[in-house]
């Protein structure tokens, strides 16, 4: 074949690809100008938002706020913090330091010689202690000379230590005083009342119709002997009375008067027995006398001193 029957020569191609080349990079070029375009014309128009005077208006409330800023305030705030921060900070004693420490103290707390724990005796040794040392390890940090075995360099901090710092050292050495309580009795009973125990009866209530009456004691002839029949509680007792004046036959005694031992210690009585905790007694009077009430008479009391002044007796008269 004849070279002129080429249709492409070498030089035709080497020109159509930079055509091609050139094409592509104006393309490019146009496409990162619109881009920019918009960009600047989107930021053109967020500012054209605002006019003048809204302008002025927002810099004058800006001026506003900071004219009323509270500048003494945060003064005071930053001052107050920076006096919290020195004063939280806990002062770093030597070891060895904290160690002589704690024997010295150890030392005058065995002084004490007493058996019995005084909370206010250790607290005052302590204290006296701690008055001793302050003036001792100030003088080796003011003049330098002492008889104290402190360094003149670390008398310094322990003189911050036993004066500001005292609780916070002794926490650090594990010195533990519990502080004292002193319980104050009020008597606000009125005048004339009687003071009287076990006021709260133990179990249910009592109903309405058992009258019970605290400290009391009423005579009558036994129907139920309170030394073999005993109840969980006094309202039991009173029940019991209403069941056996219920249920007695014809001709025999209803128990109208029940008397219970409500106390753990048990009940006394001017009798031969020996009255425990839960007797119940139920009885029969056809006109019920009481036999004690609130107290014992003087004479039971001088012929049994040993006896409690209350009478610790619960009854009631279900019916009259």
């Amino acid at each position: 074949m004849a070279r002129g029957k080429w249709l492409f020569s070498y030089k035709k191609t080497t020109l159509l690809v930079c055509f091609f080349n050139i094409a592509v990079a104006l393309y490019v070029l146009r496409s990162l100008y619109a881009s920019l375009y918009i960009y600047s014309g989107n930021v053109s128009r967020n500012v054209a938002l605002y006019n003048p005077d809204q302008i002025r208006k927002m810099e004058a409330s800006m001026q506003i706020r900071r004219e009323f800023k509270p500048e003494e305030l945060i003064k005071w705030v930053r001052a107050l913090e920076g006096e919290f921060s020195s004063e939280t900070a806990a002062v770093e004693l030597p070891w060895d330091l904290k160690q002589n420490i704690i024997s010295e103290i150890l030392q005058r707390l065995r002084s004490l010689n007493s058996s019995n724990t005084d909370i206010a005796k250790e607290r005052e040794v302590v204290e006296n202690w701690r008055k001793e040392k302050l003036e001792e390890v100030k003088l080796a940090h003011v003049k330098g000379t002492s008889n104290s075995t402190i360094p003149h360099e670390e008398a310094g901090i322990l003189v911050r230590a036993l004066e500001s710092d005292w609780a916070l050292l002794c926490e650090e050495i594990g010195l533990w005083i519990p502080a004292q309580v002193t319980n104050e009795e009020h008597d606000d009973k009125p005048d004339g009342a009687e003071e009287f125990e076990d006021e709260v009866l133990p179990g249910r209530p009592l109903s309405p119709e058992c009258h019970a009456e605290l400290h009391t004691d009423y005579d009558g002839a036994a129907v139920r002997w309170g030394l073999t029949h005993h109840k969980d509680s006094a309202a039991d007792c009173c029940q019991a009375c209403l069941d056996h004046a219920k249920h007695a036959k014809d001709g025999e005694k209803k128990c109208n008067i029940w008397v219970y031992c409500p106390s753990e210690f048990g009940c006394h009585s001017p009798d031969i027995y020996q009255h425990k905790h839960q007797e119940c007694w139920l009885k029969y009077a056809e006109k019920p006398r009481l036999n004690f009430k609130d107290k014992y008479p003087e004479w039971y009391r001088n012929s049994h001193p040993s006896a409690p002044v209350i009478v610790p007796w619960v009854s009631g008269i279900t019916s009259s």
